[in-house]
């Protein structure tokens, strides 16, 4: 037996090139990544700017999350305007509705961040990241009908961000809109 077939037979990559290759996709080009960043930045730097003049925090973690797949996953259907939106407030609204029946807690936190992936899926608006705001929700009790309207608007503004820093880097963005 050869060197090359010992390694490749004891890692299970006979006829797949070295072990050690990577499957991932090809590293984005320094502008890319550099536009991509920038735009995230911009985003988040804006929520928190129409928090302060607001009074009321807009940016909370996963709105970042959700930034990141607008501008550096922006194919994905999990980065797209009606995900990043209706998933949002899909999810803030589970956890209102697991806060009414079950209380301010721990345990409904982790109820609404479970039941938030059902019904963004049902709905057909996953968003990986809108599952943690269900669980904020349900864990700090906030008032619903501003939550619900800074979230809008927060969202709004990551996706007209992001549809700017998309163009900017030449990506299609959105890929659809709802």
């Amino acid at each position: 037996m050869t060197r090359s077939q010992d390694v490749a037979g004891a890692h299970g990559a006979a006829g797949r090139g070295n072990w050690w290759a990577t499957q991932a996709p090809p590293r984005p080009k320094p502008s890319t990544v550099l536009i991509a960043t920038a735009a995230s930045v911009a985003a988040l730097v804006a929520l928190v700017a129409v928090g302060r003049l607001t009074g009321e925090p807009l940016l909370i973690p996963p709105l970042a999350a959700s930034m990141a797949l607008v501008v550096g996953a922006s194919n994905l259907p999990l980065g797209q305007p009606r995900n990043v939106i209706g998933g949002q407030l899909v999810s803030a609204a589970t956890g209102f509705v697991v806060l009414a029946v079950l209380g301010q807690g721990q345990w409904s936190a982790a109820i609404a961040g479970g039941l938030a992936l059902g019904a963004m899926m049902l709905l057909r608006v996953p968003h990986s990241p809108a599952a943690a705001t269900a669980v904020i929700v349900a864990a700090t009790a906030p008032r619903v009908v501003s939550f619900l309207a800074l979230l809008a608007v927060a969202t709004v503004i990551l996706v007209l961000v992001g549809l700017v820093g998309n163009r900017v880097n030449k990506q299609q963005y959105p890929k659809y809109w709802w």
